[in-house]
């Protein structure tokens, strides 16, 4: 997959993405909680499975017990925004 491809799957707001690596399929971004500035760091892998492609998702934050709930938002969020780019 092209680098252009990845970029365009995150305008879902990624504050810093930090790496892009087409030829494994990984991309990694840090995103930063608006109230605290907590960061939280995202990964996302895609590899082809045959005539399968699996997207495989990890939003984990750096500090702190709970998240209140903003990892799993964050990985909603960008299967919603997959999801409308696949269907155009």
């Amino acid at each position: 997959m092209r680098r252009s491809y990845y970029s365009r799957l995150f305008t879902i707001k990624i504050k810093e993405l930090v790496v892009i690596d087409a030829d494994t399929g990984i991309v990694e971004a840090t995103d930063t909680t608006p109230w605290v500035g907590f960061q939280d760091d995202v990964v996302i892998r895609v590899a082809d499975a045959g005539s399968k492609r699996l997207v495989d998702i990890r939003s984990k934050s750096r500090i702190g017990g709970s998240d209140l709930g903003k990892n799993a938002e964050r990985i909603r969020r960008f299967i919603k925004e997959l999801d409308k780019i696949l269907e155009s």
